[in-house]
């Protein structure tokens, strides 16, 4: 299985935003976080993201097809790069998909200072970003009774 990230357009937006509302919508569906989860964005909001500084979205891609999407923050400076959102498809998932994404925007972006959050009940995202080297900062956001998000950085 062959993991890359091939940098999107914005004229990719819709697409990435139709793959997220797929990617999301468990989520959705259990945690009801209607202002905060991608699964319940427009579109406009994807092309507005496009357009903010330092952004760069990527599809990633195994085998040759889309199986999800990151983006990255990076303003090449002394502030720490984002990822965020990062998704992959229900039919891709408990692949390594994930793990393979983040190393490759590492090499890309440079392997430290690095921030995301995740959501605090989702014990298989926080488990990947620890793998991966991230720590939790001790700071989180309570979005709703359901759903708390944590903040991690390397």
């Amino acid at each position: 299985m062959e993991v890359t990230l091939v940098r999107a357009s914005v004229d990719d937006a819709e697409t990435i935003w139709k793959m997220q509302l797929v990617a999301f919508q468990e989520l959705l569906d259990r945690y009801q976080d209607l202002d905060t989860n991608p699964g319940n964005e427009q579109l406009e909001k994807v092309q507005w993201r496009f357009s903010f500084p330092a952004t760069y979205f990527y599809f990633i891609q195994v085998d040759g097809m889309n199986a999800g999407a990151i983006r990255i923050i990076d303003h090449h400076d002394e502030s720490p790069k984002r990822i965020s959102p990062l998704f992959v498809l229900p039919d891709f998932r408990g692949r390594g998909v994930a793990q393979a994404a983040i190393r490759e925007a590492e090499r890309i972006h440079g392997s430290s200072n690095w921030s995301l959050g995740t959501i605090l009940q989702e014990k298989g995202n926080c488990h990947l970003y620890e793998k991966m080297g991230y720590r939790q900062t001790g700071e989180s956001k309570v979005i709703n009774d359901r759903m708390t998000l944590v903040f991690y950085a390397k």
